[in-house]
């Protein structure tokens, strides 16, 4: 291996809890086992909780409580999708999860720079089922605009 050796230290895998994301995590773990690097499950919550229906506006407070409600909900998802990969698949890789609040793919961006991913690992898509191209518009705006390589899985 020369000095552009790739070997990953961080690993960001974006999830929507579909079975492709899933396959995903599967195999940022493979690839972490192999790199001894750490993986990140991210999970982004961009279900805009609409403030207003016509006339019927919601209090800040409620909305608030909505988002609140909506990230619990979700850090015990990652939880369980933590839980689900038996631990001696695991072998020792540090695995941690992060919920965030925002448009999927820049908030996939920002983790990105903020914790010095070098590899991403995502689905071609997600449960959306909206296969454009063979590839989700989330996953084609992270391989555009991440500063790291981004590994598609297709499934």
């Amino acid at each position: 291996m020369g000095s552009g050796s790739f070997l990953p230290k961080r690993i960001l895998v974006p999830t929507d809890f579909s079975s492709y994301a899933h396959n995903a995590f599967l195999r940022a773990l493979e690839i972490a086992s192999t790199y001894h690097a750490a993986v990140i499950l991210l999970h982004v919550i961009d279900e805009q909780v609409s403030q207003c229906v016509v006339d019927f506006c919601l209090s800040e407070t409620v909305v608030q409580q909505i988002r609140k409600q909506q990230a619990t909900a979700t850090a015990d998802k990652l939880q369980r999708e933590l839980n689900s990969i038996v631990d001696n698949r695991r072998g020792g890789i540090d695995i941690t999860s992060d919920v965030r609040n925002g448009i999927t793919y820049d908030e996939i961006l920002k983790v990105q720079q903020e914790k010095e991913i070098d590899l991403i690992v995502m689905a071609s898509h997600g449960k959306t089922g909206i296969v454009k191209n063979l590839i989700g518009s989330v996953t084609e705006k992270v391989v555009r605009g991440a500063k790291c390589p981004v590994i598609v899985i297709r499934n």
